[in-house]
């Protein structure tokens, strides 16, 4: 007879070990829905099934798909490296749907993004800066970073613009 202890640790794994596509399904389920710790971004406006507001805390946007890419701006001397969830699936998360953006900075800037851009063009909500967290006295904690390399006409005003650092929220319309 096995003792308490393993016969717990047997019954929690048994179904890991003789069903391996139950863990996967396991690990590509949603984020949770409600902040647990400090909200770092809030998500308002049109939102699936008539909720008012998404909150998202680091956790919540760590568990979010994680992409990368290193791009040139005018706000560095060299390319850098950006990471994190890309806009189109925080947007997701939050069960968002409009036709724009509006994000606000932690000083209350504010700028208008048309809500196509998400998915066009794939733009972070970058919280790592060269593999590192984005300090707020380095645009962070959250900036919205466009692949500038990837498409000449990004390389413009317009979407430099668009590129809101020290991001606290977006209102969709």
């Amino acid at each position: 007879m096995l003792p308490l202890k393993r016969r717990g640790l047997l019954r929690a794994f048994l179904p890991l070990l003789l069903c391996p596509w139950l863990a996967e399904s396991r690990a590509q389920e949603r984020p949770r829905s409600r902040a647990r710790g400090p909200v770092l971004l809030s998500v308002s406006g049109e939102l699936r099934g008539g909720a008012a507001l998404a909150e998202f805390d680091l956790e919540m946007l760590l568990a979010l798909p994680q992409h990368s890419f290193s791009t040139q701006t005018p706000w560095y001397p060299t390319p850098r490296k950006f990471s994190g969830p890309l806009l189109a699936d925080v947007l997701d998360a939050a069960g968002a749907r409009g036709q724009t953006i509006e994000a606000r900075a932690l000083n209350d800037y504010r700028v208008s993004i048309p809500f196509s851009d998400a998915r066009q063009f794939k733009p972070l909500l970058a919280l790592r800066l060269d593999d590192r967290p984005m300090q707020l006295r380095d645009k962070g904690p959250m900036f919205i970073v466009y692949p500038y390399d990837s498409d000449s006409q990004l390389r413009s005003s317009v979407y430099y613009s668009r590129s809101i650092w020290q991001l606290k929220s977006l209102a969709v319309k």
